[in-house]
């Protein structure tokens, strides 16, 4: 199944990151582009690992200003490059199944295969820190307790969002469904679009 080995690897690159556990580590892909689904799966779960401490940091209340302007700054370059590595993952699909020919009466998903990845590498990081959460020595029982519960939760979610992915794959491969890719088109970066940047130009 695709998602058992997404998930491996998933849980490889958040293992991996927490060994340093700094945003400001070097980033060196596991694998290269011969592997091309596994090299895409690895930086894009990287990507997200980053994030989800840049979110932790930019929270702190007792933050620089400055400090948090530029933190900022890294997290709307990072939230591209997480959609860049989705639109990446999706080419690799439609480029996997470009000779299949949909069925009659075949229909497309809410959601293309690569957000549904997107979703999955996310869920990994969830399920890590609140295994954290739940495992906490530290901490209370009633803390423990009520990260368990979440956990499990998690831990179903994982199982349900796996297989609803690989039924999307495997309904694509036989052209029950049919998928495209939409770019997002994001306004914002876009010193056109965003009427703040263009009336700086």
């Amino acid at each position: 199944m695709f998602t058992e080995k997404a998930n491996k690897i998933f849980q490889d690159v958040i293992e991996k990151y927490h060994v340093i556990n700094t945003v400001d580590q070097p980033f060196e892909n596991a694998y290269d582009k011969s592997n091309l689904l596994e090299y895409l799966l690895y930086r894009k779960c990287w990507i997200d690992t980053v994030q989800w401490h840049y979110e932790d940091i930019i929270r702190d209340p007792q933050i620089d200003p400055v400090a948090a302007l530029t933190l900022k700054r890294q997290i709307d370059a990072s939230n591209q490059d997480r959609t860049d590595m989705v639109e990446y993952i999706d080419s690799y699909f439609l480029e996997k199944y470009k000779d299949v020919t949909p069925k009659t009466g075949a229909t497309i998903n809410t959601e293309s295969p690569a957000w549904g990845v997107d979703r999955l590498s996310i869920l990994a990081l969830k399920i890590f820190h609140m295994n954290e959460e739940a495992t906490r020595t530290d901490a209370s029982d009633a803390h423990r307790a009520a990260c368990q519960k979440k956990l499990d939760i998690l831990l179903e979610q994982r199982v349900d969002l796996s297989t609803a992915i690989d039924t999307l794959l495997r309904d694509i491969e036989k052209g029950d469904k049919y998928m495209k890719v939409y770019k997002q088109m994001k306004m914002y970066n876009d010193d056109e679009l965003n009427p703040v940047l263009r009336g700086q130009k």
